[in-house]
């Protein structure tokens, strides 16, 4: 047994010493979230153009945004955006789990490739949908082609279509995030309940419903969570492909804060923006907490 040092009392080593591993990624912690967290909460409450001194407001930014239209606008498109995920990050990707956790030949390589746009830049994915919603793009000429359009949509530019669209790319660049949370919830539960299943007669459909979903309910709670933090914040999808247009239809709470930033130069109201999202953020957290009871993998 090893003895207990009565100079330090510690075992094998001084108290200090874990600390000093934990400086490295405490620091790290402090600098790149504590402090621009505690910066962005401080420049909520001034007028702050990068050039002229903070100057003190109070609620100023605060009423601003109860009174700006186009952030009551960015906020609809943002829960428009969310809702249109759900499917895309709860049910579709649950399929290709259940497809991808069979025992098939190259079944490493299928879940590859749907595991790739996850690990694609999202620049590069929305250049590639450009093209694809392009007025000369694939979807224009397959839907031309079988006779279902007239003529071709700009997609982008219809504001009937374009947020739409933008829905359909992060969707499709997320799903294999949420396909390999689902095939480890998969791969968790045992067989023996499938086997005992069988041999009461249930069928496949009787199996997902009352074996598979009941038992992956934490894994969607944590798909959930990931997929309303990443909705409420999309950025790079819309500066690439829309820049908020047309006419602010695909303007989204992620980009208005880094135009109000970066374009306006009005970094106390983006910072109040932003404390309003960090606020929605936890909301929808603890909304998903209680509605699965608390539930964790």
């Amino acid at each position: 047994m090893r003895r207990r040092s009565s100079s330090t009392g510690a075992v094998g080593g001084r108290w200090y010493t874990p600390w000093v591993f934990l400086v490295p990624g405490l620091g790290m912690f402090g600098v790149f979230f504590v402090w621009p967290a505690v910066t962005a909460i401080q420049l909520a409450f001034y007028r702050y153009d990068i050039v002229s001194p903070p100057r003190f407001v109070g609620g100023g930014n605060f009423a601003h945004l109860l009174a700006d239209p186009r952030f009551w606008t960015s906020l609809k498109n943002s829960l428009f955006l969310l809702v249109g995920l759900l499917p895309m990050s709860l049910v579709m990707p649950l399929l290709l789990a259940i497809l991808v956790n069979q025992k098939l030949r190259f079944i490493q390589a299928y879940r590859l490739i749907y595991y790739l746009p996850v690990v694609t830049s999202m620049v590069a994915v929305a250049v590639a949908w450009n093209y694809v919603f392009h007025q000369q793009g694939v979807v224009n000429w397959v839907l031309t082609g079988f006779g279902v359009l007239d003529e071709p949509i700009q997609y982008l530019l219809d504001p009937g279509w374009a947020l739409f669209a933008l829905t359909i790319v992060e969707g499709w660049k997320g799903m294999g995030t949420y396909m390999m949370i689902y095939l480890a919830g998969l791969q968790a539960i045992p067989s023996d309940l499938y086997e005992a299943a069988r041999v009461d007669g249930a069928n496949a459909w009787q199996r997902l419903r009352s074996v598979t979903i009941p038992l992956i309910v934490p894994y969607f709670a944590v798909a959930l969570t990931i997929e309303v933090m990443d909705a409420m914040q999309v950025f790079t999808s819309v500066y690439v492909m829309t820049k908020g247009g047309p006419q602010d239809h695909t303007l989204t709470l992620g980009y208005y804060i880094w135009s109000a930033a970066f374009e306006q130069y009005d970094m106390g109201y983006a910072s109040a923006m932003g404390l309003v999202l960090w606020a929605l953020l936890i909301f929808f957290a603890l909304l998903n907490y209680r509605l699965t009871k608390g539930r964790t993998v």
